[in-house]
């Protein structure tokens, strides 16, 4: 894995390189997060290859778990993936009322995650 830094404006965004599944777990995103924040990055982006296919599964919470670590370490999140292909009425929920926020973003390119 490696972490690519980007600055906009006065954040620091990091983007994750990998093209392995980074995190699996509430207890990778939580390493991850504090990763971040103890490097002084304000927001992460990280592409849906990345992730779990279990994090899009919402009725494991899962996804709700990762969410709330980034929140609460304020870390603003923008996942990167095709997620007009969603056919889950409750995730696609969960994308519209994320994407009206500015803390979790899901988005289709790497311009939109850093822009956001």
């Amino acid at each position: 894995m490696e972490i690519k830094t980007h600055h906009r404006n006065s954040l620091k965004v990091a983007e994750i390189i990998s093209e392995e599944t980074v995190i699996t777990s509430s207890e990778d995103a939580l390493d991850l997060v504090g990763n971040l924040y103890y490097q002084g990055f304000d927001k992460l982006v990280i592409y849906e290859k990345n992730l779990t296919p279990d994090f899009f599964d919402l009725k494991n919470k899962l996804a709700g778990d990762i969410l709330q670590k980034f929140s609460n370490y304020r870390i603003c999140l923008a996942i990167v993936g095709d997620f007009d292909k969603v056919e889950s009425n409750s995730l696609r929920d969960l994308i519209s009322e994320s994407n009206k926020t500015t803390q979790i973003n899901f988005v289709k390119n790497l311009a939109d995650a850093i822009g956001k």
